[in-house]
């Protein structure tokens, strides 16, 4: 029995590529400095990992910003429209197609980003033409594995399968499919795998998540062509084949038919799936299994248990030498290191593994089969007792919010009357112009905010010091966005660190970790709450700054929350109820919040849910359930308001045509969407389904540092113009502006209003 993992988290257990990123953006530090930070923690990866105990080590599984699109440097697959950037300057054009490039020689746009199947972390979306061509261009999964190499580390390297990354792209031209492409990419990967071999590795893994979709025959045979011409052009390399996130499902006689010598298990998502490998009549007991026991996306402590069970089932079948314990996915999803926390109530602690720890129970599994078990039946019986005081904390349990769950009523989740009824009362109450403009609530988060921020919370400035600033932050914005025009405001959020962490620190049920990092995107990091218990509101969260806000205007301020669904899916989740009965505790502490902003004059309130689309099971049949409590729990938070009161929601990097009748039943008076790096594509979903209620779509890629220009912007609100009723169309920025610089967001939000006012002229022209 061996261990392997499928991946590591790559920004730093102190944010180190983070920092190093956005140091080069800005020009502090060269490319050489860059690339150093890289390797040192690459080799740290590595090193830890070998120290651990880990017998299969992962290379190419780490990225200066997306795996996805080191894929498409890799196969050369780079967009027409950075063919003006110098190639030999490989980080400009990686860079650029990341994040777009603006200066007095080019500006072009950024590739599109969406949600990593049902996770948080977002990928660059690659873009084929009919008539598209690859090559073997970026060399980065061979240099890894040469740095390893080095280090005296014989690793497994990663690469994205050739299907998945076809399936994870999109067409940008009608009339062909993207995996007839598949003859074409194929061998471009044929010859990466042939100076790996050359190299000497032994494995490589393959990762196909596309095997826990639910497949067509035409791609279930794709994946088919394409191990069967690995193994005739390489017959001796180990296949490693990764699928997480779900189980095989009807890919499962699929699976098990290529000829490959290692099939991965999600365990943690799909612990039957090893009964169903068992009784099929395609199960060859050769092939290795890789047994994914540690889970990768939550922070809960492994129940060694449980995971041991398993194991005996797997060793009743095949012999230990053809099995490896492993984490259910990559680690990417977790933080680096428990050991860094030394505020946490050890109480709660002692029930988590971060990365590292992780590590460290993928080890003691492989342990507790081998001969001298002996020395590690103490780690068996401490997680034991961990596991067992979890269950039984009174940290954990509230009488009272289970009772309010229980006592929930079907009217609890419905507005007084229909939508075409409210937006009467709300366009008479609110009086908003035509195609009013506003933003999606977080304005730049400066390193003065963050830096009185951290003084505030380390103790250096007093209460009042701190109050007094974000007094200050919010009225200079607030007559910054009346001084160019915009129709309805919003405070800032100055005094927020994260759109969820905000709310945990203000909930019961919620712990927070210092160093419990992980990657959104690029260098965005997020430190996501741990929600252990029962969740409760004790007191207004966003009252006092939002009825500040709209003190100092006479314009209509919106309240700015997180629905309920996305704190949720943007926490390490308690595991031992249903996320069902979670989301809507969580719903009804938002509800009481919702229900204050208006009782303090707030007239407009939003409640973003982005996750919304993020958290539907990957396997369709599943939708149905998810979708109704995902949904439900929306609507509880807010329909306690009366019709006047304008309830808006915000998603961003969703595609929302599968699931559009569910974005409708949301009921939501004005949703706020990502458009512009798509140029209104995900506009087709909503015109098509005929969606009722008001639409702002996004005219302002705030994921780059490019200001739109007054005729891109209006290009967009024409397209726009012509697919939805002008009366429902809202102008605003694609996401809140938390992360951007003040100059770029000036110039944007002028722009912005300024074609606003434009397309209100011309309509006033017609009449």
């Amino acid at each position: 029995m061996k261990t392997t993992i499928l991946g590591y988290p790559r920004i730093g257990a102190h944010r180190e590529l983070k920092k190093a990123n956005e140091a080069f953006w800005s020009g502090k530090i060269n490319e050489d400095k860059l690339l150093e930070t890289a390797k040192y923690l690459k080799s740290q990866n590595w090193l830890l990992q070998q120290k651990i105990g880990v017998d299969l080590i992962p290379s190419n599984d780490f990225s200066l910003y997306d795996q996805v699109l080191d894929t498409c440097l890799t196969v050369s697959c780079i967009p027409d429209r950075y063919q003006n950037i110098d190639k030999t300057n490989l980080l400009e054009l990686y860079f650029a197609m990341a994040r777009g490039l603006q200066n007095d020689h080019i500006d072009v746009t950024a590739m599109e980003m969406t949600k990593w199947f049902d996770t948080n972390y977002h990928y660059i979306v690659p873009e084929f033409e009919k008539h598209q061509t690859f090559s073997y261009f970026s060399k980065k999964v061979v240099e890894e594995y040469k740095e390893a190499l080095a280090l005296g580390i014989k690793t497994k390297p990663v690469l994205i399968a050739p299907v998945t990354f076809l399936l994870l792209g999109k067409e940008k031209e009608a009339g062909f499919n993207r995996l007839d492409l598949l003859d074409k990419l194929l061998p471009v990967y044929l010859e990466i795998i042939d100076e790996l071999v050359n190299l000497g590795v032994e494995y490589i893994q393959f990762d196909e998540p596309c095997l826990a979709l639910n497949l067509t025959d035409k791609e279930r045979n794709a994946i088919k062509l394409t191990y069967e011409t690995i193994h005739n052009k390489f017959p001796k390399l180990k296949i490693f084949l990764a699928n997480y996130f779900d189980c095989y499902g009807e890919n499962l006689e699929t699976a098990l038919q290529l000829p490959v010598d290692t099939l991965h298990l999600d365990l943690v998502r799909c612990h039957l799936q090893l009964d169903d490998i068992f009784v099929s009549k395609h199960f060859n007991p050769n092939t290795k299994l890789s047994l994914g026991l540690v889970d990768g996306r939550n922070i809960w402590k492994n129940d060694f248990d449980a995971s041991v069970k398993l194991i005996e089932k797997a060793v009743s079948k095949i012999s230990q030498d053809n099995l490896w314990i492993s984490t259910s996915c990559s680690l990417l999803h977790t933080p680096y290191d428990l050991d860094l926390e030394t505020k946490l109530k050890p109480e709660i602690k002692q029930w988590l593994a971060f990365a590292k720890q992780k590590l460290e129970e993928v080890a003691t599994l492989k342990h507790l089969f081998s001969e001298d078990n002996d020395a590690y039946l103490h780690l068996y019986e401490e997680n034991k007792l961990a596991n067992l005081n979890r269950k039984s904390s009174k940290l954990i349990h509230n009488a009272s919010v289970k009772n309010r769950i229980s006592n929930l009523k079907e009217t609890d989740s419905q507005r007084a009357h229909a939508f075409s009824v409210r937006q009467a009362k709300q366009k008479e109450a609110l009086n908003l112009p035509l195609f009013p403009t506003t933003t999606i609530g977080s304005f730049p988060q400066t390193k003065e905010v963050r830096s009185m921020r951290l003084k505030y919370k380390k103790g250096l400035i007093n209460k009042e010091e701190y109050n007094s600033f974000i007094a200050n932050e919010i009225e200079e914005s607030i007559r910054f966005q009346e001084k160019i025009g915009l129709d309805v405001l919003v405070h800032g959020e100055f005094e927020r660190n994260d759109m969820v962490e905000y709310f945990g620190e203000k909930l019961n049920g919620f712990a927070f970790s210092d160093f419990g990092w992980v990657q959104s995107y690029g260098s965005r990091c997020v430190k996501p709450p741990i929600l252990f218990g029962d969740v409760s509101r004790n007191k207004p969260m966003t009252v006092k700054w939002s009825e500040y806000a709209q003190s100092l205007t006479k314009k209509p301020l919106k309240g700015m929350l997180t629905g309920p669904v996305t704190i949720l899916q943007w926490s390490f989740v308690r595991n031992d109820q249903p996320r069902e009965t979670t989301c809507n505790q969580i719903a009804l502490a938002i509800r009481d919040e919702v229900v204050d902003l208006e009782k303090h004059g707030l007239q407009i309130i939003q409640i973003d849910e982005p996750a919304i689309r993020e958290g539907l099971p990957l396997r369709k049949e599943e939708w149905g359930k998810y979708l109704n409590w995902a949904i439900k729990a929306f609507r509880i938070s807010a329909s306690g308001v009366k019709d006047e009161t304008q309830i808006h929601t915000h998603m961003c990097y969703s595609e929302f045509n599968d699931i559009i009748a569910s974005i409708a039943d949301m009921d939501a008076d004005v949703i706020t969407i990502e458009t512009s790096r798509s140029e209104m594509e995900l506009l087709d979903a909503f015109v098509n389904f005929k969606y009722p209620n008001e639409i702002g779509p996004g005219v302002y890629d705030i994921h780059s540092p490019r200001v739109p220009s007054l005729e891109e912007i209006e290009n967009l609100l024409e397209k726009a113009k012509k697919v939805l009723p002008k009366g429902h169309i809202w102008v605003n920025p694609d996401c809140g502006l938390k992360t951007r610089d003040w100059p770029e967001t000036k110039s944007a939000l002028i722009n912005i209003v300024e074609t606003a006012k434009k397309l209100r002229q011309q309509e006033t022209e017609l009449v």
